[in-house]
Formats: structure tokens, C-alpha cells, sequence
């Protein structure tokens, strides 16, 4: 138990209580049209019509189950660390999450006109150091621990690796691409602060 005695249990259900609040749950469609998509076979145009389907398939069910999981579990582990580092390591999820959002702007295209291209059509390659500028100092949010930095570092490289098989999988970044890597990366933003806290 935290100090002052509240459940582990209950400080995780706060914690995604106040994030879907917060952020709402566009970003979990993102993840369930992701997992429809991936399990079709096809070419990503192919891919892309799945997206527009109103059905929820086994691929969108398992994806938001594992991803939903994977923020239970992280938000348990959170919530058994001290409050200061438990605060830097959900803050620096966040913030990583929202970087790897700002890459897929920077970064990728989109493959037709929507909510993607609004994004990635206002966005180039050079505006990634103003964007690592603004993340980078969140690291230091646990000092002396260094459990941000590593929730910062974990929810970055998700989203990267979320990014590239996302864009080959559909031929570039809609709108669900945004989603589903701002889930993933804060998934593994939690897990990532949480392994570091322990070594």
C-alpha cells in the first residue's frame, strides 16, 4: 500500500479512470482498427478498407485486451513505487507518448486526405529537435532516480517501433496510426519506468 494506506488496486484504477478521463478513448478505436487491420491479408489498400468497417473483429478485440492489460499491470507496478518516482514515471509516459505522436507527424505521410493528413501535412523531419527539446528534460521528473528517464526512453522507441510497422502495414499514418501509437507508448512508457525502478 502507498503511503496513507490506499490499495495499489486502487491507485491503478485512479490512474486510468483520470487518463481515459483526461484523454478520452479515441485513442483505444485507433488501436482496435489497428489490430482489424493487421490481420488481414492484403495490401495495405486492402488493409485500409477494414479500417472503415463498422464490425469489431477478433484482431480489435485482442489488441485493445492486450493493450488495456498492459496498462493495468503497469499501473499496478506504478502504484508500488514511491509517490515522487511514481509521478515522474506516469508524467514521462505521457510526455513520451505524445512525443512519438508528435514523430509520426514529423516523420510519416498520410495515405489519403483525414485526420492523418492534418497532421503529417503540417509537420517535417525538422521540427524533431524542437520536439526532443521539449521532451528531454521530463527525464530528470524522478531524479535520483532514473525511472522517468526510462519510461521517456521505453514510450519513444515503442512508438517508433509502433510507427514503422504501422505506416508499412497501412502505406502511411491515418488517424488510427496516431492512436494506436500514443496507447502502445504509453503501455510501454509504464513497464519501461517500472524494470528501470528495480535494477
Amino acid at each position: 500500500m502507498l503511503a496513507g494506506g490506499v490499495p495499489h488496486g486502487t491507485v491503478a484504477f485512479a490512474y486510468l479512470a483520470v487518463v481515459f478521463a483526461v484523454t478520452g478513448i479515441n485513442h483505444l478505436d485507433g488501436v482496435a482498427d489497428a489490430g482489424d487491420a493487421a490481420v488481414v491479408h492484403g495490401d495495405p489498400a486492402d488493409r485500409r478498407t477494414v479500417l472503415k468497417d463498422t464490425t469489431t473483429g477478433v484482431g480489435a478485440i485482442a489488441a485493445v485486451v492486450v493493450v488495456v492489460a498492459g496498462l493495468v499491470t503497469g499501473s499496478l507496478g506504478v502504484a508500488a513505487l514511491p509517490t515522487w518516482t511514481a509521478v515522474g514515471v506516469v508524467v514521462a509516459t505521457e510526455v513520451g507518448a505524445k512525443t512519438s505522436m508528435a514523430a509520426v507527424a514529423c516523420l510519416a505521410h498520410a495515405p489519403h486526405d483525414g485526420l492523418g493528413s492534418q497532421f503529417t501535412g503540417n509537420a517535417t523531419p525538422g521540427a524533431l529537435p524542437a520536439v526532443a527539446g521539449v521532451a528531454l528534460p521530463v527525464a530528470l521528473a524522478s531524479v535520483p532516480s532514473p525511472a522517468a528517464a526510462g519510461a521517456l526512453a521505453g514510450a519513444v522507441g515503442a512508438g517508433a517501433l509502433t510507427r514503422r510497422w504501422l505506416t508499412g502495414l497501412l502505406g502511411g499514418a491515418n488517424g488510427d496510426v496516431f492512436g494506436a501509437v500514443n496507447e502502445v507508448s504509453r503501455v510501454v512508457g509504464l513497464h519501461a519506468g517500472v524494470v528501470v525502478w528495480t535494477l
